[in-house]
């Protein structure tokens, strides 16, 4: 294992113990195995999941706003009904 220091200061060990750093074909398999099924996930329900998770951040940090914004829609939708 040989530490090397980056010119940030920043340091780590390479994991190859002077072996090749290259992939073996078993890596490789697995790999590829991995994003098949990465892409098989990438459903409807995936994004409906990106979806309501692109709403929860955007709702979180506004949360009282979003309650007062909720709150005029019911009111103004109960106004035009009535």
């Amino acid at each position: 294992m040989r530490p090397y220091k980056a010119s940030s200061g920043i340091t780590w060990s390479t994991s190859s113990f002077g072996d090749s750093a290259e992939t073996s074909p078993g890596e490789l398999q697995a790999m590829g195995e991995h994003l098949g099924l990465c892409r098989s996930n990438q459903g409807r329900s995936f994004r409906l999941r990106c979806a309501a998770e692109t709403l929860h951040g955007f709702v979180a940090p506004r949360f009282v706003t979003s309650l007062l914004l909720a709150l005029l829609v019911l009111l103004v939708g109960g106004a035009l009904l009535a």
